[in-house]
């Protein structure tokens, strides 16, 4: 397999399952994350090598297509790839499978690169934009990770919460995973029970940390099976981010 292209086998444990058994939305997400970490050092833009220039990886955005659900015990493949640049965008593809080829999943995520003390955004270096030459330029999702649109109508408010220590990643910051966590954890037993992801996107907005209050605010979408979620934080009233979950009946 080329260079450009990683995948790892990672075999179901019972943390990573929900009360059904099956793998979790966020666990699934972890494993995106992880193998995206892994290959970027492999090929010499992992975050040690960005630390050297003081600057370090941001996830702005993520869209995520399920099609079956992993259960307990079970191995999948998990395989990504660069695919070059998007104006300040570096952009990611993934595919999950099962050892067999069944897929599972596919999705795509643009990250960007900031700078520690400055915090501005900065254009990705050129040897990432050489990936779109070795890649195809079509993403494994079927486009790019767009903006997640939040309805008009009035949203639903969670109970507030604290961030805290175990929320936090190596650059003292919310991991982006938790923000999926949160927001699945606000369902009820019996909806989660029901129903299952289909698609998931993910908009970053901005960093929270230790101590932060924050709250869920929950809008349906245009969809009946779709809802859309905002992220809050109290103190200042900044939108974290934006999270929209399509769900289907386990019936259909």
């Amino acid at each position: 397999m080329e260079a450009f292209q990683f995948e790892k086998e990672y075999k179901v444990p019972v943390y990573d399952t929900g009360p059904d058994g099956k793998l979790c939305l966020y666990s699934l997400l972890n494993y995106l994350q992880d193998i995206a970490s892994e290959h970027a050092e492999l090929l010499n833009f992992g975050r040690e090598d960005l630390m050297k220039a003081n600057h370090f990886w941001v996830l702005s955005r993520l869209a995520v297509r399920i099609e079956a659900w992993p259960e307990w015990r079970e191995t999948i493949i998990v395989r990504t790839w660069p695919r070059g640049t998007d104006k300040l965008f570096a952009l990611r593809d993934y595919e999950v499978r099962y050892k067999d080829g069944g897929s599972i999943a596919s999705g795509t995520s643009s990250w960007l690169i900031v700078d520690i003390r400055t915090k501005r955004i900065q254009r990705p270096e050129e040897h990432l934009s050489r990936f779109k030459n070795e890649t195809s330029t079509r993403s494994s999702f079927g486009r790019n990770a767009d903006k997640v649109e939040i309805p008009d109508n009035i949203g639903n408010d969670s109970k507030s919460f604290l961030i805290r220590l175990s929320d936090l990643d190596l650059n003292l910051h919310t991991n982006n995973v938790k923000y999926i966590k949160w927001i699945t954890d606000n369902y009820s037993l019996d909806f989660m029970m029901k129903h299952y992801p289909a698609e998931v996107e993910i908009n970053y907005l901005a960093e929270s940390v230790f101590g932060e209050e924050v709250l869920i605010r929950t809008y349906p979408g245009k969809q009946e099976d779709i809802f859309c979620h905002s992220l809050i934080r109290l103190n200042d009233n900044r939108e974290l981010a934006r999270i929209s979950i399509q769900w289907l009946n386990c019936t259909d």
